[in-house]
């Protein structure tokens, strides 16, 4: 093989403008997300989901990125970010990104996916258009159902503006004393505790045609709004508007002073009831110049703060339609299929004198075979991982269990596989990460319970959050003790395993159980550990091992021979990897990357990364696996495990990657990286100014004059998935769906 010709014109890779923003790359993502509810290919009530998604995202960014960037301008901070910007100017481009986005958001709503419900039958109605009849029922519903929980709070000299509590939906009402002609400002809230659409009951919908609505009804804080007189009696109602306030939200946590972690955070989440700082109020357009000003001097907000919108406020309540039973106008149910190896599994014996599964019929046999790997949410999350800890609660060879919880449902069947194995007599270890970001609540609540039953329960590190997915189970058979591990790249939630995409790794080899020992004493003792066979642990040595593989394949490139590197991930931020990154494609190692969210790297730059791809795919579920593939001179390597290429992830996190040796399972991770990198219809690819531009079907992502049909790498993956087990026999062939993987990956 010819020896490659490597750039070696000196050029600083640290140069500000060879970065991307981070605030302003996760605008980017967020308005792909966006784009889902605008695209006409999209389900109706899917593009509402899509819109809701949108929003929920922003009031999230507004209470951790721009509430910090608000801080630091505060304190006077000067630090330049990597791509040269100060904490105020980041806010200033924010600002000037998100707003026309903001409009896009509502206008989306209001000019076209409205008009489209009002077509299928679904009727969000104002208040002022209901007939006499609908009007007197929401009339009476109001009286009996809304009104008692209402509480109007006055503003005036001895009563102060009140707390406005994050994410509240508010109405700001004047009213006047028609004895004095005095006008009164007031504050209602809209309360979360009822439903944000009022269905009218199906006799009084609308009737177009001979068809009956499927939903008619009408926003909550509309039927306030016209039943204010209640609220106030005696008073003329002059005018009111609704407006939405964000707060900060993140947690201000000095655990180096804190005596008891659990009790610290459990006193900052009672801070965060009440609200940090505000950062953000929405109001309507129309809203007058003295209300506003009002709101901003009350609040403490500049009119840089304020975004107006035009119709429905907190459209993040618009999930509350993809509960109609129209499944036309929503993806078609998936079934999630259970891996052909588990299939002949019974289930454990729940009573306390289970017997011994028969030889070959339990879960531990199936991993002695080999090394097994699942994919949700294509492959049963309940029928592995959590079948996997069940089996573990109940198998009376099994001695003990240890686990990371970083996020789980609130009816966690895992942590109720948890306590059962306690009550059994087993030993079970488990850290609760208390500091996941809005999930402290649940994982307290989770911690205790286990307490309670006897699991030795760790709340993480001091300055670290252990974000790392890993379980291990040790387990005595006959003359020996043997360690069975899963390595994962999601986290042991069964209701988020549904949404997003994520990969698991069983097995029982040894050097993996060792690692994952010495792992757990570095989290629940006082072990230094600093090297380990196989995983990579941050922040003990993942940095440098991926920055290795990074240079390795440069100097593979510099010696002759073929480098690439093909990387899956949900942000990429750290300065260093990407700097190391650019190195290599100057070297002309040819680099993918797949990254559903952040980039800060700017692929296509001549002479800095003209040999490096990123796309992002954004669709039904949320890609969040992480995969990372090194051709190695044809001795390929590859990666998966629970970190980004971020330097939290690195630095900052306990995070474990995990090496895969058998060769049928890293062909089928490069089998799914080639499917990603081949799908025309849900990704995007970045360009070097930092904007997305969607593949269209018919674009050849190769280079090669081929025929390209639509290919969503998603549905393929449904579709495998189905094959696999003998359900898809109906489908498309999925061999003909993509061309990429009829490839190897270099």
């Amino acid at each position: 093989m010819s020896k490659s010709k490597k750039n070696t014109n000196p050029i600083d890779l640290n140069d500000p403008q060879y970065y991307i923003n981070r605030e302003l790359s996760w605008l980017e993502f967020n308005s792909r997300v966006l784009h889902e509810a605008c695209d006409p290919r999209t389900l109706l009530l899917e593009r509402l989901k899509f819109l809701a998604i949108f929003s929920a995202n922003l009031d999230e960014f507004f209470m951790v990125r721009i509430a910090a960037l608000k801080q630091q301008v505060e304190a006077k901070v000067a630090q330049l970010t990597p791509d040269g910007r100060t904490p105020q100017k980041q806010l200033d481009d924010v600002r000037l990104t998100l707003s026309p986005l903001v409009t896009k958001h509502h206008q989306q709503f209001e000019e076209v996916l409205q008009p489209l419900l009002t077509s299928h039958h679904i009727h969000i109605l104002d208040y002022i258009n209901l007939n006499q009849k609908q009007r007197t029922y929401l009339d009476n519903y109001f009286k009996e159902q809304i009104f008692p929980v209402l509480t109007p709070l006055a503003v005036d000299p001895s009563h102060p503006f009140p707390f406005i509590s994050n994410l509240s939906l508010n109405l700001a009402v004047v009213v006047k004393n028609p004895d004095t002609e005095q006008e009164f400002f007031a504050r209602v809230k809209v309360p979360n505790v009822l439903p944000r659409f009022l269905p009218l009951p199906p006799e009084l919908g609308i009737s177009e045609t001979g068809q009956t609505a499927h939903w008619t009804g009408v926003p909550l804080e509309q039927a306030i709004a016209h039943n204010l007189e209640f609220l106030f009696p005696g008073m003329n109602i002059q005018e009111y508007h609704p407006f939405r306030i964000t707060r900060d939200a993140d947690l201000a946590l000095e655990e180096d002073e804190a005596d008891d972690l659990l009790l610290a955070i459990e006193q900052e989440l009672r801070k965060r009831r009440m609200g940090g700082t505000p950062v953000r109020l929405e109001i309507k357009s129309h809203t007058p110049d003295p209300i506003r000003s009002r709101l901003l001097q009350d609040l403490d907000l500049t009119e840089n703060d304020v975004y107006e919108v035009d119709g429905l406020l907190g459209l993040r309540d618009l999930m509350y339609f993809m509960a109609l039973p129209l499944p036309e106008l929503k993806e078609p149910p998936r079934q999630s299929v259970v891996p052909s190896r588990l299939q002949r599994l019974r289930e454990p014996s729940l009573s306390p004198d289970a017997l011994e599964l028969e030889e070959g019929q339990d879960f531990f046999a199936v991993i002695r075979e080999k090394d097994l790997l699942v994919h949700h949410p294509y492959q049963s999350f309940s029928s592995t991982v959590v079948s996997f800890i069940t089996h573990a609660a109940h198998d009376p060879n099994v001695l003990a269990i240890k686990m990371t919880l970083y996020r789980t449902s609130g009816d966690s069947p895992i942590v109720k596989a948890l306590i059962a194995a306690a009550e059994n007599g087993k030993q079970v270890s488990v850290l609760v990460e208390l500091k996941a970001r809005f999930d402290e609540e649940n994982n307290i609540y989770w911690a205790r319970s286990l307490e309670r039953v006897g699991v030795h329960v760790v709340y993480g590190l001091v300055g670290l959050k252990t974000h790392c997915k890993t379980v291990m189970v040790v387990r005595r058979e006959k003359d020996r003790m043997r360690r069975y591990v899963h390595i994962g790249t999601g986290n042991y939630n069964p209701k988020t395993a549904r949404l997003y995409t994520d990969l698991g790794l069983f097995s029982c080899r040894e050097e993996l159980g060792a690692d994952i020992t010495d792992l757990f004493n570095f989290l629940t003792g006082y072990s230094r550990q600093k090297s380990y066979r196989e995983v990579l642990v941050a922040p003990v040595n993942m940095r440098d091992r991926f920055l290795g593989l990074i240079r390795r394949e440069i100097e593979n490139v510099e010696n002759g021979f073929s480098g690439r590197i093909v990387a899956k991930m949900n942000s990429l931020v750290d300065p260093q990897v990407i700097a190391t990154l650019y190195e290599a494609s100057r070297a002309g190692v040819q680099i993918d990357l797949i990254i559903r969210g952040i980039c800060c790297l700017r692929p296509g730059l001549k002479n800095i990364s003209e040999n490096i791809r990123v796309i992002s795919i954004i669709g039904r579920f949320l890609e969040h696996s992480r995969i990372y593939y090194f051709h190695n001179n044809e001795q390929e390597e590859i990666y998966i495990g629970s970190a980004d290429w971020m330097r939290r992830n690195l630095d900052r996190r306990v995070e474990v990657i995990t090496p895969i040796r058998d060769p049928d399972i890293a062909k089928d991770l490069q089998e799914i990286l080639g499917i990603m990198l081949a799908d025309n219809r849900q990704a995007w690819e970045l360009q070097p100014d930092g904007s997305y531009i969607q593949r269209q079907p018919g674009d050849s992502v190769s280079g090669e004059a081929v025929d390209c049909p639509e290919t969503n790498s998603q549905k393929t993956l449904i579709n495998m998935a189905l094959r696999s087990t003998g359900i898809a026999s109906n489908l498309i062939d999925t061999k003909k769906s993509y061309y990429y993987t009829d490839k190897k990956l270099n």
